[in-house]
């Protein structure tokens, strides 16, 4: 009786990472550029002065203005977020981890990490996340 293994592949080859890592560094070069733009959009106060208007104008522009500074600062730190994900991924290729799923232990799918480098956990994984977190 024959046995047949089939040998399930814990490590991404030498090849693959580098490709992962082309990817992460691309993402992240348009993050930091997005990053930047947002730092300066809730940073900057405007040429769009109100001082020869309305008061009620005035008033209304400037609620405007600390809501857009508001967002663009949430946005600015989910990017920044983003950013330390990606780089965190960069560190896990360094060091061997990448691509292993942190609950199963098993490959994440090249699928999963090319739309998502810096996930740590496989589909399968993170469904089961979620059906606990909704029967909480």
């Amino acid at each position: 009786m024959k046995e047949s293994k089939t040998e399930e592949k814990t490590r991404y080859s030498a090849e693959e990472l580098e490709e992962f890592k082309q990817i992460i560094l691309d993402k992240l070069e348009k993050a930091r550029a997005d990053l930047e733009l947002l730092t300066e959009a809730y940073t900057n106060s405007g040429g769009a002065d109100t001082n020869d208007t309305s008061p009620t104008f005035k008033v209304l522009e400037e609620g405007q203005q600390v809501l857009s500074k508001e967002e663009n600062s949430r946005l600015a730190a989910r990017q920044q977020r983003f950013i330390n994900n990606l780089e965190n991924a960069l560190v896990r290729i360094e060091n061997g981890t990448y691509g292993i799923c942190r609950e199963t232990g098993k490959l994440i799918s090249k699928e999963r990490l090319r739309a998502v480098p810096h996930a740590t956990l496989s589909i399968e994984a993170k469904n089961s996340q979620r059906s606990r977190n909704i029967n909480k």
